[in-house]
């Protein structure tokens, strides 16, 4: 997967960001939204969807959103989420990858990831 605009992350971005991913429920709302596309859903979907409802939903998009991988929106009566910071979510994969072996021995040649 080739990446035009990739973000070089520092250690502690790359926490904070690792760090609103540190639930296995917005973990799970950030995957439903990457699923849905750039357009979104509603939030109300997004809660059948993940079975995350009421304050503990608004939570945990809260957090998303402050990390910047979330994104609301309010049409009409509806507030939608999107996850926007796919640069950011491949970054994240390649901050962990992009050293992959370098100080190994005898690097694997079955690595396929960089």
């Amino acid at each position: 997967m080739e990446q035009e605009h990739i973000i070089d992350l520092s250690v502690e971005q790359a926490a904070s960001t690792f760090a609103a991913l540190g639930s296995e429920q917005r973990l799970s709302v950030l995957r439903i939204l990457v699923r849905a596309g750039g357009k979104g859903i509603p939030i109300g979907e997004l809660g059948a969807r993940s079975g995350i409802t009421g304050s503990t939903l608004t939570h945990h998009v809260k957090i998303l959103t402050q990390a910047g991988l979330v994104q609301q929106t309010k049409q009409g009566r509806s507030i939608i989420c999107a996850a926007v910071a796919y640069d950011q979510i491949y970054a994240l994969s390649q901050y962990l990858l992009s050293e992959c072996c370098a100080d190994c021995a005898y690097p694997q040649k079955d690595h396929h990831h960089v």
